[in-house]
């Protein structure tokens, strides 16, 4: 047992805005810190009270070198330090078990989790190099460099796809089925006005890259597209004789996404709803074969349910980071847990991927899906760089009081 809670409400997500979008000028960490603050402001929540954080980052930006420290500087907390996580896709869950180990160890108290990530104007890194001819260095283009090859599998990331579809036998036309199955999904989340979204979404003020003058709003995702069968049927795969179209696989976003894990005590307390309890069971990781990075949730997923105690039998709902539709049929195949019952409001497939954030969101909305049933056990599981993976099994107990 992980021994940690999320007090229920006390987390928060941006909308997730699409590459080169409305919120591609803002510096990830000013703005994260600057959504963090307001948010635990509006709830009232003591900030006195925290004595640890930590920060999920994966692109770095102008002074992240300062990492942690910084942001919780930025918003108000001079006294509380702790870890800048990089993980790549995998960045929220470390975060989160990083922070759940401190509460269960007695280190800490009460732990700020904060994720952000701008995938838009990724920075080009010049590496110096004395010993080439002439000193010539190495320029790197973090994010398209790093996403077209993987220095020790020696593939690209869409590699991965191919590899895992071509080992199922996973069809370009079962891919756009999910495809389809999650875009739908994804609208259960906007009905109403948004209902759902509004659980635990909060507005970004755009800005000037300053942080002086408002000239906007971001209000909801941006960049999901319109999918329809005829649409997706007229995509060809990316790779030749592959099956991985445009349409099958996730899209660069920015945004960013936070929460507060305590003790079930402080919990209650800090809570929005005091009916509700939201512990963490479990968590694990996995890395499989290199080039197969779609396969990892699975065992990541085994190892989480073995760490709470629990078999796939036990869960009720399951949420994934899934940057290829390939991820959650392997997962179907390998764990039996239906296809139609996973991500039923929304996923990385059709919302995007800033990195750090992403599993955050993934977490929040399994969080909010059990509430809604009235309780239950959730599985968190995503892929990540290197052929790894990351997984999380919490439980929701109580039910929301209107």
């Amino acid at each position: 047992m992980a021994n940690a809670f999320i007090p229920y409400g006390i987390y928060w997500s941006t909308p997730f805005a699409k590459w080169q979008g409305s919120i591609a000028h803002l510096h990830s960490l000013k703005l994260a810190a600057n959504v963090g603050k307001k948010f635990l402001e509006s709830k009232k929540f003591p900030m006195e009270k925290v004595d640890l954080g930590v920060l999920g980052l994966t692109n770095p930006q102008p002074s992240s070198f300062y990492g942690l420290p910084w942001v919780t500087g930025m918003m108000g907390l001079e006294g509380v330090t702790g870890p800048t996580v990089h993980q790549a896709c995998a960045t929220s869950a470390r975060a989160l078990q990083m922070a759940a180990q401190e509460i269960a160890a007695g280190s800490a108290s009460v732990a700020l989790v904060v994720t952000a990530d701008r995938m838009s104007n990724g920075p080009v890194v010049y590496y110096p190099d004395g010993t080439a001819p002439g000193g010539q260095g190495i320029t790197e283009s973090w994010t398209l460099d790093n996403f077209n090859k993987d220095p020790h599998a020696k593939n690209a990331m869409i590699e991965t796809g191919e590899n895992v579809a071509r080992r199922f036998g996973i069809s370009t036309q079962q891919q756009h089925d999910v495809v389809l199955q999650r875009y739908a999904q994804y609208q259960q989340s906007v009905a109403n006005d948004r209902a759902f979204q509004r659980r635990y979404m909060v507005d970004v003020a755009i800005t000037d890259a300053g942080f002086r003058k408002q000239i906007g709003t971001l209000a909801a995702d941006e960049g999901i597209f319109h999918t329809t069968p005829e649409a997706l049927a007229k995509l060809k795969p990316v790779k030749p004789d592959g099956t991985v179209t445009f349409g099958g696989q996730t899209h660069p976003a920015d945004g960013n996404a936070g929460a507060i894990l305590t003790t079930r005590e402080r919990a209650r307390e800090f809570a929005a709803d005091p009916n509700i309890e939201v512990e963490l069971l479990g968590f694990g990781m996995a890395r499989v074969e290199k080039g197969y990075m779609p396969m990892a949730p699975v065992p990541a997923a085994r190892a989480a349910l073995k760490a709470a105690g629990l078999e796939m039998k036990n869960v009720d709902a399951v949420t994934t980071h899934n940057p290829f539709a390939v991820n959650d049929l392997v997962f179907n195949k390998e764990t039996g847990f239906p296809l139609d019952k996973m991500n039923n409001y929304g996923c990385s497939l059709i919302w995007g991927h800033p990195q750090g954030p992403t599993g955050m969101r993934s977490v929040i909305e399994l969080i909010e899906e059990l509430v809604l049933r009235g309780g239950g056990t959730g599985l968190f599981a995503g892929c990540a760089a290197g052929d790894s993976a990351m997984a999380l099994v919490l439980r929701v107990s109580g039910k929301r009081q209107s």
